[in-house]
């Protein structure tokens, strides 16, 4: 945006006369009644550089920290959320080197309908002040259509300045009615209930154990884990809008845990695609926040699904990273390779010498290890699926030979397998068919559950088939690539997914029994963001 030069001229004196007076005031008076509605405030962006330049310090009112999108693309956008509706007068931008050359601010009461309420053409970066705006919402969003540079988009700051509704939104939700149990074990029980309504929409609800809220989940079911056999517990449920309304809750219900439970209780802690390079001193850096939920489950183990560090995991970004955060986990993980760990020179080098003996318990980066009644597959998907140009997977890798081999000789009732590519996904790298056989023999052996990573999001499938429609015979796959790199885009959900995170790091809890498992998605604010049925062992 063009700067405008100052020109200091000599005011007639009637015109200071008329200023004195009141008149011509509205401009400066709206001005003055404008309000920073944007600062701290909830932000979404289309894509980052890295997980070091999140789209939150953007609004952070910090002027050394910033928001970068992915290089050398078009177009990128970055979206605040007011929290309430506002009449929009001013967007200040203050660029990075990289700035935007031509872009748009839109204007949404919904977040998903935008109206524009200015172009700008031609801008030439440093600091866009944007005045005299006529618009109305509660979203802003920044479209940038032509970059500047060779770069991305970034910004020190994105301000809106406005004034926001008076009134606002004070009606809480409706009361959530028909709380049941669907599924009690001695260890979990699975909670239902009628969804709220709301004047504008309903966020989420609290689930309350006891009188106290053990949870936050978008939509029921949800399942408690981690109970005791033979205990009655109480639980309640609030609804919450997007102003932060809160209904009363809900009907108490009484529910009576079942007595034993199989013993062999126990959780575990799992996520793959880990260890950006940045630590717990920049506020976007993801995987120390992922460590503390670690912490915090307290498992017996820890799975690791690949991709433990980046870019070319060499063990000196082992040592800088991954141990300052995930390592101090090191004595009980159980961990996998993903392709950045075959990135280094040579492959696998920084992730055996960090790992040493933990990497290859059984002389392979493929192994297999036990507790209580359940029996764990490591593999090594790189055999199988080849992403470089040139390179083609084995037709008959040795690990197969080994996998059916180890699966005939299991002795436990229930199996999980976890490796680095899934078969299927509907993320940005999508399904992999080199995988297919890998898949085949896991579902004919009756694998119960299959965790994976390499796209960077979650997804939940139902148990699955060879061919990836459901079928309570298949396993349950999941995809855990939330433990701390930059988000990938996804695509069109397949026919088993349950549930599709794009947006959200946290790390799978994983609760076992002698017989049955279940699943948590714990977000980086402890709260639940997903949480699956309660399943039999086949």
């Amino acid at each position: 945006m063009a700067r405008r030069r100052v020109l200091l001229k000599v005011v007639p004196p009637f015109v200071v006369a008329a200023l004195v007076a009141g008149i011509g005031l509205n401009s400066s008076a709206e001005a003055a009644a404008d309000a920073l509605l944007s600062q701290r405030k909830p932000v979404l962006a289309s894509s980052l550089e890295t997980s070091s330049f999140g789209g939150d310090l953007a609004v952070d009112g910090s002027g050394t920290t910033r928001w970068a999108s992915a290089e050398g693309v078009d177009p990128q956008w970055i979206r605040v959320d007011l929290g309430q509706a506002a009449a929009i007068h001013r967007v200040k931008l203050s660029w990075e080197a990289a700035y935007g050359k031509n872009y748009r601010i839109e204007v949404s009461d919904d977040g998903t309908n935008f109206t524009t309420v200015k172009d700008v053409v031609n801008g030439n970066g440093a600091t866009d002040d944007l005045t005299g705006l006529q618009g109305h919402g509660r979203y802003v969003r920044l479209v940038g259509t032509k970059r500047g540079t060779s770069y991305g988009y970034s910004l020190w700051e994105l301000e809106v300045y406005g004034a926001a509704d008076s009134s606002g939104d004070t009606q809480a939700p409706t009361v959530p009615t028909g709380l049941k149990a669907t599924s009690v074990t001695a260890t979990t029980a699975t909670l239902s209930w009628t969804a709220s309504t709301d004047n504008v929409g309903v966020n989420s609800y609290d689930v309350l154990r006891d009188g106290v809220v053990i949870a936050n989940v978008a939509q029921p079911p949800y399942n408690d884990t981690g109970l005791s056999g033979s205990t009655t517990y109480k639980y309640t449920v609030k609804a919450r809008d997007l102003a932060g309304n809160v209904s009363n809750p809900s009907d108490a219900l009484s529910v009576l845990t079942t007595a034993g439970g199989g013993g062999g209780q126990f959780v575990l802690a799992a996520a793959g695609d880990i260890a950006e390079q940045c630590t717990a001193s920049s506020s976007s850096c993801i995987h120390p926040k992922t460590a503390a939920l670690v912490q915090a489950i307290n498992p017996a183990n820890v799975i690791t699904m690949g991709d433990n560090q980046y870019d070319d995991a060499h063990l000196s970004d082992f040592q800088n990273y991954y141990d300052k955060t995930w390592g101090k986990f090191k004595s009980i993980t159980k961990p996998i390779p993903g392709n950045h760990e075959t990135y280094d020179e040579p492959s696998f080098d920084g992730y055996h010498k960090y790992f040493g003996s933990i990497a290859t318990p059984q002389g392979k980066n493929y192994y297999s290890w036990e507790r209580g009644n359940w029996h764990f597959i490591a593999l090594d998907s790189n055999d199988f699926v080849k992403e470089e140009a040139g390179k083609t997977a084995a037709t008959d890798p040795a690990q197969l030979t080994w996998l059916k081999q180890d699966l005939a000789g299991n002795t436990k009732g229930c199996i999980a397998a976890y490796y680095h590519h899934p078969r299927f996904s509907s993320g940005d790298h999508g399904d992999n068919p080199d995988a297919a056989q890998l898949w085949q023999t896991l579902v004919d052996a009756k694998v119960d559950l299959v965790l994976n990573g390499h796209d960077h999001h979650y997804e939940r499938f139902l148990p699955q088939n060879v061919n990836g429609q459901p079928d309570p015979n298949g396993p349950m796959q999941i995809i855990g690539g939330t433990g701390g790199a930059s988000f990938y885009p996804v695509h069109a959900a397949h026919p088993a997914t349950a549930k599709l995170i794009h947006d959200k790091s946290g790390v799978l809890k994983l609760s076992m029994t002698d017989t049955t498992f279940a699943e948590q998605l714990i977000g980086l604010d402890n709260t639940v963001l997903d949480s699956s049925p309660t399943y039999t062992c086949h």
